[in-house]
């Protein structure tokens, strides 16, 4: 369909340009959607594992305290080097102090101060 739009007054004109704007912005917000529910396939995961819990640090880098490894995967550089100069991994070890052990203690600081 070719519109002769220089023979079309100005108030044609201007209900056309209405109705291709309205038009346009049905097919603009269409479209979005369409994108927005393909984006939304994409995030969900593929695979049907289950998520695994945050494992805690078994092994700290005693000349860098941040540095921790939970012992599984690959070695880090810091405790291979340290192995490889007769180190044994249970140095590494992060010592885990049970609820019983942290009360005691503090009960222990707590007389000293009385």
């Amino acid at each position: 369909m070719k519109v002769e739009l220089d023979r079309m007054n100005t108030d044609d004109l201007w209900s056309l340009h209405l109705e291709v704007s309205q038009l346009l912005q049905q097919r603009i917000q269409q479209e979005k959607l369409r994108l927005e529910e393909r984006l939304e396939l994409l995030r969900t995961p593929v695979s049907d594992r289950r998520p695994y819990p945050p494992v805690t640090p078994k092994y700290r880098n005693p000349d860098q305290p941040s540095e921790t490894w939970a012992g599984r995967g690959k070695q880090p550089r810091w405790l291979v080097a340290q192995l490889k100069s007769g180190k044994r991994i249970e140095d590494f070890r992060i010592q885990v102090r049970k609820k019983r052990q942290i009360s005691d203690l503090r009960a222990e600081s707590s007389r000293q101060r009385a």
